[in-house]
C-alpha cells in the first residue's frame, strides 16, 4: 500500500518553529524590560523622596545668612501657592560640604511678600529663576508614568497568558478535526494497490460527490457512513484519503481517542461540533480513525461501563441519524476490531456499508510492490513478482517497509541498484529478524543444528504436497535462537486438503528425527516443532473434520472474552470419554507422521549428510542448492562462502552437546508454521 506522499500531510513546522522564535523574543524582551524599569522607579522614588530637603521658612533664611545657598527656582502651582526649589550646600565643617543637595521651602505671601524674599535672594548674590505654572495634568502624568509602566509591564505578563488559557478553556468543546484542503489532498486511487474490491465499492462515492443530482433524480440515496474493516497496515487510512483526492472535496480526518477527555461532556460537544464544520464545507469527507476507541458496546457487565464514552457514542448516532446525505457529508471510519463495536452503531442508515480490507493476496502484493518500487532504483535482477511469491501474510504497510529495508541494506553496501539479494534479505528480516552473527556456537551446537534443519527440508523436498524449499540456514535470525528453513508458497492458499495438511505436519518431525538418527540423543531445539505439530492435529480432528473416526462435528470450546458479563470460564459442550478418543485420535496422527518422516530420512540418510555438510560449509544454502544434493549428491553450483562473524570475547552460554530452547515455537522448522484455519 502506497505511503501518503509529502503534500498531502500538514505541515505545520515551519509556522511553529517561527512561533517558538517570537514567542521566546518576547519573553527575553519582557525580563529586560521589567529588571530595567523597575531598579529605575525605585531610583526615581528615592531621589524625590530621599534627596530632596524640605526647609521651613525660618532654615531657609538662616541658610541664606550662611551662604549655603546656591540657586533658586520660584515655582507657581495651579493652586496659587508658590516654593522656591534649587541646589545647596551644608555648613562649613560638615562632611560632603563642597557637594550640592536638592530643598524646597513653601513660600506664603501674605506672611511674607515674595518681593522682599526676592530682594534677599539678590542680595545674597543667589542665581533666580522663575518657572511658569505647570499643568495639572501634566505633573499628574510624570508622577504616575513610572507606575503606568510598571502595570503595562505586567499586562505584558499575564494577560495574554489569561487569554490563551480562556481560549483553552473555550476551545474544549471544538473538534480536533484536521482538515485536508484540495490543494494539499494530492492522494488518488492510482497511488492505492492491492484492494481493487475496495476500490469498486467506494467508486460510486466519489461519483456522488461529483455530480449528486445523477442520483438524486432517480431517488438513491447514498450512504451515510462507510466502516472500513481490516488488520493494521491494509490501508484503510490511505484509501480514504483517495476518496477524498479523486472527488476532490475537503477531508476532515480525527481520531477516535480525541473525543474523549477527562471532562465530562467534551467528547459529546466535539462531535457536535465536528458535523458542524462538516455542513459549513459539505460536500466533505468526515473521517474517523480507530473508531473502537469511542464506538464500544455500551454493555456494562462485570467490567463496568464508561459514562464519558458513551455519552459521546450517543452524540455521535444523533449526529449520524440527524444529517441527511442530501447535505453532501459522507462519514467514513476505519478499525481493525468490529467486534467491539455497538450494534446501534452498525446499523443500516448509520454505517450502511462495510468495505473489508484484507491482507493483500499474489496480485495485491505484486502491485503494491511495484507501487512503491517506483521510489527507488531497482538493479536488472530484481524480481518483484517472485518477492510477492515469498510475501505471503504481508500487509501493505510490511511491503513497503521491505522496500525500505532493501534500499537501505543497498545503500549500505555502496550499490548503484537494489538487486534481488537486497529484496530477499530485507523480506527475511521484517519476517524473520536480522542475522545475528555475532551469537556464539560452539562445533556441537553447529552440527546439532545443521542437521537438524537438514532433517527438515530433505523431508520438505521429498513430500508432494509441500511448498517448494526457498532457504535453509543454521544463522539465528530475530527469535530464531538455531537455523530456520523457509518455505516459498506457489500460490496463496484458502483452503487446506488433508494430504497437504498431513505432508505440512509430517515435515515438523524432520528435525527431531535427523537429530535421533544422526547422534543417539534429542535436544530442546524441537520444542517449537512439537508445539506447531500438536496444534495442528488438534485442529485436524476437532475443527476440520479429517478424522474419520471423530466424523463431521466440531469439538471446541467457547471460546468468549472474560469479563464481559457473559461467560466467565471456557464451557466444553462434549464429554470425558470423547475427550479421551480426540487425544488418542490426534496422539495417532502425529505418530504416523513420525514414522512417514523417520522412513524418507532412513532412505536419504546419504542426501541427509551431505546436505548437513553443506550447511556447515555455507551456513545458508537456497531452494536451488537443496534440490541440486537431492538429485546429484552435491553441490553443483555451491554459493560464495559468508564472510566470518566478527570476533567476540563473549562465551557461549548454552552447555556443550545442549541446544538452546527458544520462546518462539517456529523458530525451528518450516516457517509456515501451523495452517491457518479456514474462513
Amino acid at each position: 500500500m502506497n505511503a501518503p506522499k509529502k503534500g498531502s500531510q500538514r505541515s505545520r513546522k515551519p509556522n511553529n518553529e517561527g512561533k517558538d522564535w517570537s514567542g521566546a523574543l518576547r519573553s527575553i524582551l519582557i525580563i529586560t524590560l521589567f529588571f530595567v524599569l523597575v531598579p529605575l522607579i525605585l531610583r526615581l522614588n528615592k531621589w524625590s523622596e530621599g534627596t530632596v530637603q524640605n526647609f521651613t521658612y525660618s532654615e531657609f533664611i538662616k541658610a541664606l545668612d550662611q551662604g549655603q545657598i546656591k540657586s533658586a527656582a520660584i515655582i507657581s502651582e495651579n493652586t496659587g501657592n508658590q516654593y522656591i526649589s534649587g541646589d545647596y550646600t551644608l555648613a562649613a565643617g560638615s562632611t560632603d560640604a563642597s557637594k550640592d543637595r536638592k530643598y524646597k521651602v513653601f513660600i506664603n505671601t501674605s506672611f511674607d511678600p515674595m518681593g522682599k524674599l526676592r530682594d534677599q535672594l539678590v542680595a545674597h548674590n543667589v542665581p533666580i529663576r522663575v518657572e511658569p505654572p505647570s499643568s495639572f495634568w501634566g505633573s499628574l502624568l510624570m508622577s504616575t508614568l513610572p507606575f503606568l509602566l510598571l502595570m503595562l509591564l505586567l499586562w505584558f505578563l499575564f494577560a495574554r497568558q489569561m487569554r490563551s488559557m480562556g481560549r483553552g478553556a473555550l476551545s474544549f468543546g471544538k473538534s480536533r478535526a484536521r482538515l485536508l484542503n484540495r490543494d494539499k489532498n494530492k492522494i488518488t486511487f492510482k497511488d492505492v494497490a492491492g484492494v481493487e474490491e475496495a476500490k469498486d465499492e467506494v467508486l460510486e462515492i466519489v461519483e456522488f460527490l461529483k455530480d449528486p443530482k445523477r442520483f438524486q433524480k432517480l431517488g438513491g440515496r447514498i450512504p451515510k457512513g462507510v466502516l472500513m474493516i481490516g488488520p493494521p497496515g491494509t490501508g484503510k487510512t490511505l484509501l480514504a484519503k483517495a476518496i477524498a483526492g479523486e472527488a476532490d472535496v475537503p477531508f476532515f480526518s480525527i481520531s477516535g481517542s480525541d473525543f474523549v477527555e477527562m471532562f465530562v461532556g467534551v467528547g459529546a460537544s466535539r462531535v457536535r461540533d465536528m458535523f458542524e464544520q462538516g455542513r459549513k464545507n459539505a460536500p466533505c469527507l468526515i473521517f474517523i480513525d480507530e473508531i473502537d476507541a469511542v464506538g464500544r458496546s455500551r454493555f456494562s457487565g462485570i467490567g463496568g461501563g464508561h459514562d464519558e464514552r458513551e455519552q459521546t457514542l450517543n452524540a455521535l448516532l444523533v449526529e449520524m441519524d440527524g444529517f441527511d446525505t442530501q447535505e453532501g457529508i459522507i462519514l467514513i471510519a476505519a478499525t481493525n476490531r468490529p467486534d467491539v463495536l455497538d450494534t446501534a452503531l452498525l446499523r443500516p442508515g448509520r454505517f450502511d456499508r462495510q468495505i473489508v480490507l484484507d491482507l493483500p493476496d499474489l496480485k495485491g502484493r505484486d502491485q503494491i510492490l511495484r507501487v512503491h518500487a517506483q521510489k527507488v532504483k531497482l538493479s536488472e535482477t530484481a524480481n518483484l513478482s517472485v518477492l510477492a511469491r515469498g510475501t505471503p501474510g504481508f500487509s501493505g504497510a510490511d511491503l513497503a517497509n521491505l522496500i525500505n529495508e532493501a534500499a537501505l541494506l543497498a545503500a549500505r553496501n555502496y550499490k548503484k541498484g537494489i538487486d534481488m539479494s537486497d529484496l530477499e534479505e530485507a523480506r527475511d528480516k521484517v519476517r524473520f529478524g536480522r542475522e545475528r552473527r555475532s551469537r556464539v556456537m560452539d562445533e556441537k551446537d553447529k552440527e546439532v543444528t545443521a542437521y537438524h534443519e537438514a532433517g527438515h527440508a530433505i523431508v520438505m523436498a521429498m513430500l508432494e504436497h509441500t511448498e517448494p524449499v526457498h532457504k535453509v540456514t543454521i544463522i539465528p535470525r530475530g527469535n530464531a535462537y538455531l537455523g530456520a528453513t523457509m518455505q516459498l508458497p506457489e500460490k496463496d492458499r484458502y483452503t487446506y486438503g488433508r494430504k497437504k495438511v498431513l505432508d505440512e505436519l509430517t515435515t515438523f518431525m524432520g528435525g527431531r528425527i535427523a537429530e535421533e538418527m544422526m547422534f543417539g540423543d534429542i535436544t530442546s531445539g524441537a520444542y517449537g516443532d512439537i508445539k506447531s505439530a500438536t496444534r495442528l492435529a488438534r485442529k485436524m480432528v476437532c475443527e476440520w473434520g479429517m478424522s474419520e473416526k471423530m466424523g463431521f462435528l466440531e469439538y471446541g470450546e467457547k471460546d468468549e472474552p472474560v469479563f464481559v458479563g457473559r461467560d466467565t470460564t471456557a464451557v466444553r459442550d462434549f464429554s470425558e470419554e470423547t475427550a479421551i478418543t480426540i487425544d488418542q485420535e490426534v496422539r495417532r496422527i502425529v505418530d504416523e507422521c513420525y514414522a512417514r518422516a523417520k522412513k524418507i530420512l532412513e532412505e536419504n540418510k546419504d542426501k541427509l549428510v551431505a546436505l548437513a555438510t553443506a550447511l556447515l560449509e555455507f551456513e545458508t544454502l537456497d531452494g536451488d542448492h537443496v534440490d541440486e544434493i537431492l538429485n546429484h549428491g552435491k553441490l553443483m553450483n555451491p554459493p560464495n562462502k559468508t564472510p566470518p562473524p566478527a570476533p567476540s570475547n563473549e562465551q557461549p552460554t548454552v552447555a556443550p552437546g545442549l541446544v538452546e530452547p527458544r520462546p518462539s515455537p517456529d523458530s525451528i522448522g518450516p516457517t509456515s508454521g501451523p495452517l491457518p484455519s479456514p474462513a
